[in-house]
């Protein structure tokens, strides 16, 4: 069976339509051209790969904190998909229950746009995010992680983090962002993405400098922390990017069944509540 035809779940893509949903005026980032990724264009790609479900990321881009968008699109896929939420660091608990109702399964931090500090006193959000098993998805790169890590460890939250970890290739294995997301498969609490290549690797695909990262993440987490994504639409990539030749990629990295398998469709399946 081809990799095009086994079951998937994409566990990092966005919805930008600003036809439909306008962006903020206070946006730092306004995604435009073929970063434009309407509702009918992100199920047409899903439908055409033979993803069966998605986990749907609020771009910090285009929205900020305006969930609008990614609420359509949940509703719409009736059961399909679900998302990861952008919100204030002082929202309130009604809200994240209101979310919650709606399909979302966790809230973005991501201090590659907004900083480490803007998330050190988060503890009363990440608090309400384990109470309500939510989990928060972390987008770092570098060393970002360090000083971020004892605060999520000490949340009791889910931790989910993007794009594997970010780090920087030439300092290797031992650097100190990635030896911290390598400490928190050991928390049990922790899984990780093993996507966003080409926002790390200092080469293009198939980002060979990338792979010992990977390899690194699946020992540490298993493949029962580790999922896969695309980052579809490939917001601010510096060349072209299509969705097939990182599937393929995969098939590449992963030629057991059994593994990519487990990767693509039994761990995001369970950890997310896809199907349930």
């Amino acid at each position: 069976m081809s990799i095009f035809d086994e079951p998937k779940i994409d566990c990092h893509n966005h919805v930008l339509d600003p036809g439909r949903f306008a962006y903020g005026i206070d946006v730092t980032y306004r995604p435009a051209g073929q970063e434009i990724a309407t509702r009918a264009q992100h199920l047409a790609v899903m439908n055409t790969y033979g993803v069966r479900h998605a986990l749907v990321v609020g771009p910090n881009s285009g929205y900020g904190n305006d969930n609008r968008c990614l609420l359509d699109v949940i509703k719409q896929g009736h059961g399909r998909f679900k998302g990861i939420a952008v919100v204030a660091n002082e929202v309130g608990r009604a809200e994240l229950e209101r979310l919650q109702a709606a399909g979302v399964v966790g809230v973005a931090f991501n201090a590659t746009v907004h900083g480490v500090g803007h998330y050190l006193a988060t503890a009363p959000l990440l608090r309400m995010l384990a109470e309500l098993g939510l989990f928060v998805q972390v987008q770092v790169e570098h060393d970002q992680l360090v000083p971020l890590a004892p605060l999520l460890l000490a949340s009791g939250a889910r931790i989910l983090v993007d794009h594997c970890g970010r780090p920087t290739p030439s300092a290797g294995l031992s650097q100190p962002g990635f030896a911290a997301l390598l400490a928190l498969a050991r928390s049990d609490r922790a899984a990780v993405k093993l996507s966003g290549l080409q926002k790390f690797s200092a080469e293009d695909a198939p980002y060979r400098d990338a792979e010992p990262f990977v390899r690194a993440l699946v020992q540490a987490f298993t493949l029962d922390a580790c999922v896969w994504a695309s980052d579809w639409p490939f917001l601010k990539a510096t060349q072209r990017l299509d969705y097939g030749p990182l599937l393929k990629l995969v098939e590449l990295w992963f030629p057991d069944a059994t593994d990519r398998r487990r990767l693509l469709w039994d761990t995001p399946r369970r950890l997310f509540g896809f199907g349930s």
